[in-house]
């Protein structure tokens, strides 16, 4: 029999399945309060196999749209996904990262469609409102995560979840963590600002004009397809998203006092 578990991240759920028990518990663990008891979503059948028997370790990550399938693979995973019938398959070795970057690029082509996108960025919850802290590695994400005071809720402090709604934009929890090593919460806020970080020997916000920050976002943002209808959509969902979201630069030293800038 196999054994299976439900992921549920930003509403979307997804099924995975696997004759390897000990995986799906240590994926059970992994994932915590983002998994759901039910077989609902789109449904992953995942074959465990020797690490060699996936493909050369060094090959970079390829999505490609090919017969109507998604199939993507790197050097530690092959897989393929339908999206009209919402079911997949994937061919890893047992360990986490593999199924974590095959359920990502899921939700970025997912995401493309609808407005919202996954960005390289921490995101947190305060007084009922959520704002993203984005860098590229080295900016200070995880530091910033880890100088939040106590009424602070993590949403994640490395791979932010956006989606957009009727009344504007959401941020929600991922289980996806960085340097941390903590998951975020399975929880979500309307989002009210976005912050591009920048360490300094001062704390200062600085504003960022919407077409700055569109093309600041744009950096920023993870997508691993090369197609060029979803890329378009994507073009448009950050300029969207600029527009309508405050933006800044957020000049910060590693003090707990930078939250009264942010909160």
């Amino acid at each position: 029999m196999t054994a299976h578990l439900t992921v549920a991240i930003g509403g979307l759920l997804i099924s995975i399945h696997s004759d390897n028990r000990e995986f799906i518990a240590m994926l059970e663990q992994r994932y915590g309060n983002f998994v759901r008891q039910t077989q609902a979503g789109i449904r992953l059948e995942v074959e465990i196999v020797e690490p060699r028997a996936v493909g050369d370790p060094e090959e970079d990550l390829h999505v490609n749209f090919e017969s109507g399938c998604w199939m993507m693979r790197r050097g530690d995973f092959l897989a393929c996904w339908d999206p009209a019938s919402g079911r997949g398959a994937v061919r890893q070795s047992a360990y986490p990262y593999a199924i974590d970057s095959v359920m990502r690029i899921i939700h970025s082509l997912m995401l493309a469609r609808s407005g919202g996108f996954l960005l390289h960025a921490a995101s947190a919850m305060c007084g009922g409102h959520a704002v993203l802290l984005s860098g590229v590695s080295g900016a200070g994400k995880t530091t910033i995560a880890r100088l939040a005071p106590p009424e602070v809720t993590l949403l994640s402090d490395e791979i932010s979840y956006v989606r957009r709604g009727a009344n504007g934009y959401m941020a929600f929890g991922t289980p996806f963590a960085g340097e941390l090593g903590v998951s975020g919460e399975d929880v979500s806020a309307p989002l009210s600002a976005l912050y591009f970080l920048a360490k300094a020997p001062h704390n200062q916000l600085r504003p960022i004009a919407p077409a700055a920050a569109a093309r600041m976002l744009l950096r920023n943002i993870l997508f691993f397809a090369a197609d060029p209808i979803l890329v378009q959509e994507l073009f448009r969902s950050a300029c969207q998203f600029a527009a309508r979201v405050p933006a800044h630069e957020l000049c910060f030293r590693p003090d707990a006092e930078v939250w009264r800038l942010i909160a």
